[in-house]
């Protein structure tokens, strides 16, 4: 039996990766389709002098090291095996990994790599991430072009020697792949649609795995769920009569308005809130219009500047002189049209 000897760059690429494993408790993955090497080898740089790094790879050995690393300390340490296998979902596609220290702000990285996006021109195969349109107007093509045009039902006309489109066509719908067509008539307009960048897909912090979405959920948001649920609390111990700390307040304006209702039956008893109540009830205009008077007053007019009148244009200098200019020029265009 042969016995298969590992390369040396896959020992030192393994050793590499589970010491960034060891140092760092926090890692991000990064999609790069469509990203040069170029913009990656910048970015490792830049990187590099703040302290994280990037490490790509085949998603064949970056999942071989997380398996080994989870099977050898599965019984030694079961929380580092437990991570590695948790960070096997982050390897997906066209991926890396960044390893990012703990004094930096992920939410700061993510928004800095997905900033940068380089413009591209549509290659045949390509799964388009925008819908590419087509605008109206002169494509500066000759004639001999107009069969190309109508292969993709592009309504056109000639104008003074070039090919015009005549309206607005969707070229190509996001998430389809890019034809060899429309990828050449973008090269013949001198179009280039898309725009490429990095995209992180997730995060990987204080032991558990997420998707980067959640860096998108803000203050207000936690606040809005927080309350709703409170509500629905609420709702359902008032349904089940059960008092909690969520149900007791408006149990209790249940109980006040229950309360005013058999005051204003019975004229014998009153309290202070009561008479406002029937004062209320009795002549609701009385309190309209102090609420009116207390209302901050209309800001005062502002002084209204006469503008001085504008001088009449001499009917010389709008064309006296020159009348038969203007038509000239209509029967030139015409000619041109023609």
């Amino acid at each position: 039996m042969v016995r298969r000897v590992v390369p040396q760059r896959k020992i030192e690429y393994a050793a590499r990766f589970n010491k960034y494993l060891d140092d760092f408790n926090q890692v991000i993955s990064i999609g790069v389709d469509n990203v040069g090497s170029k913009t990656i080898a910048n970015k490792r740089k830049e990187l590099r002098k703040e302290g994280a790094y990037i490490l790509m790879g085949k998603n064949t050995i970056m999942r071989k090291v997380l398996r080994m690393r989870a099977e050898k300390f599965e019984e030694t340490n079961p929380t580092i095996s437990e991570n590695a296998t948790k960070m096997l979902e982050m390897i997906q596609g066209n991926s890396g990994l960044i390893f990012v220290p703990n004094n930096m702000d992920v939410g700061k990285l993510r928004t800095r790599l997905t900033s940068e996006k380089v413009q591209t021109a549509a290659k045949t195969g390509v799964i388009a991430p925008v819908d590419v349109m087509i605008n109206p107007g002169p494509t500066g093509q000759d004639p001999s072009q107009t069969s190309f045009f109508q292969a993709l039902d592009i309504p056109t006309k000639i104008n003074r020697g070039q090919i015009e489109i005549l309206s607005s066509v969707l070229l190509i719908n996001k998430g389809d792949k890019v034809t060899r067509s429309a990828a050449e008539l973008c090269v013949m307009l001198n179009l280039k649609p898309f725009f490429y960048g990095m995209s992180v897909n997730h995060i990987f912090q204080n032991g558990e795995v997420f998707s980067a979405d959640v860096l998108d959920i803000t203050q207000g948001d936690v606040a809005c769920a927080f309350n709703a649920g409170v509500r629905e609390v609420a709702a359902l111990c008032l349904s089940l009569n059960y008092p909690t700390a969520a149900s007791v307040p408006h149990s209790i304006m249940d109980a006040y308005k229950s309360m005013l209702a058999v005051g204003l039956a019975c004229s014998s008893y009153t309290w202070e809130n009561l008479t406002k109540v029937k004062e209320i009830l009795a002549d609701p205009s009385k309190f309209a219009a102090p609420a009116a008077a207390a209302a901050p007053t209309e800001a005062a007019a502002a002084p209204v500047v006469e503008e001085e009148p504008e001088e009449e244009e001499s009917s010389v200098a709008a064309g006296g002189m020159f009348g038969g200019s203007s038509s000239g020029s209509d029967s030139d265009s015409e000619e041109d049209s023609s």
